[in-house]
């Protein structure tokens, strides 16, 4: 199978290469750099330079595939340009007869619009696609442990022994390893009675701060704290990634868990059932915090 990927040459789609590689896949990797072609090609994928904001290359590049694994990019300096890429590649894929989108929305959807961009604007998308009329499979995946390689996080582990976040201590998340994402993704590609399908996934361990910070240090070796992140901060670390906009609205989506009475869920209990029709082997926290220690 020829395989599209978006996203690739970030950490939460990186892994749908290997994982689709695995099934014997024949993997193009989109990018909108030339210095990523290195890594990509290492990891298995011919690197094809494309930006999705322009429509005519998007058919270009879509020609003769077969399932495209999408991602929008989540730090635009316009986030609503998002739905503008997003239909780019969607209206290419119905011109050329793709058969499936697979698309990792980075995070479950919110229920209705909150007034944050970046959140809003896939809802739009989540729409566009289903009325598409292409075969399509949403997944939606709750907080990955790779965040916690971020800026605002590896310092705080390796100077004070904190684990640095910016949710409350008793909020419970299902946090999940970007592996187990990407070979959901590749499962839903592959899997032919999948069709227009949303799964909202998560970790099998549903952890508040000090129960993560627990599992954290079995992983490491050593006895790390939680440090429930102020926001502010959070987001003054984030901004020379994310840009002004993009680290406002992260912030503000932060503050409001700070002062909330009843927490929004990042767990899904009924991941067994998903397991049966996407089956992929997860990663706990320990397991995950032993593999990159060496990062920490």
């Amino acid at each position: 199978m020829k395989i599209l990927v978006f996203g690739a040459t970030g950490s939460q789609q990186f892994n749908v290469i290997g994982e689709a590689r695995k099934k014997g896949a024949e993997i193009i990797a989109a990018t909108s750099s030339e210095t990523s072609f290195e890594k990509l090609k290492q990891a298995g994928a011919t690197p094809i330079l494309a930006n999705m904001s322009d429509a005519a290359k998007m058919q270009e590049i879509t020609k003769n595939i077969e399932a495209i694994a999408l991602m929008i990019p989540v730090s635009l300096p316009n986030p609503l340009d998002g739905l503008q890429y997003a239909k780019n590649v969607i209206d290419a894929a119905k011109i050329n007869g793709v058969n499936k989108i697979v698309w990792n929305t980075s995070g479950w959807l919110a229920p209705q619009k909150i007034g944050i961009p970046g959140e809003d604007v896939k809802l739009d998308i989540r729409d566009y696609l289903k009325n598409s009329g292409l075969n399509y499979v949403i997944i939606e995946p709750t907080i990955y442990m790779e965040n916690m390689m971020g800026p605002f996080c590896v310092p705080f582990v390796k100077n004070e022994k904190k684990l640095a976040y910016p949710t409350p201590e008793a909020m419970p998340i299902g946090w999940i390893a970007s592996r187990d994402v990407s070979a959901f993704v590749v499962e839903a590609i592959y899997n032919t009675e999948l069709k227009s399908d949303t799964f909202q996934i998560s970790g099998l361990e549903n952890l508040s701060g000090n129960d993560l910070a627990e599992q954290f240090s079995k992983g490491v070796g050593e006895k790390i704290i939680y440090y429930p992140q102020p926001p502010k901060e959070f987001g003054d670390i984030l901004k020379p990634f994310v840009g002004e906009a993009g680290a406002a609205g992260v912030t503000s989506y932060y503050e409001s868990l700070q002062n909330a009475t009843e927490y929004p869920p990042k767990f899904n209990p009924n991941m067994s059932e998903i397991l049966e029709k996407l089956p992929v082997k997860m990663t706990s926290l320990e397991h995950w915090a032993k593999e990159n220690k060496d990062f920490f």
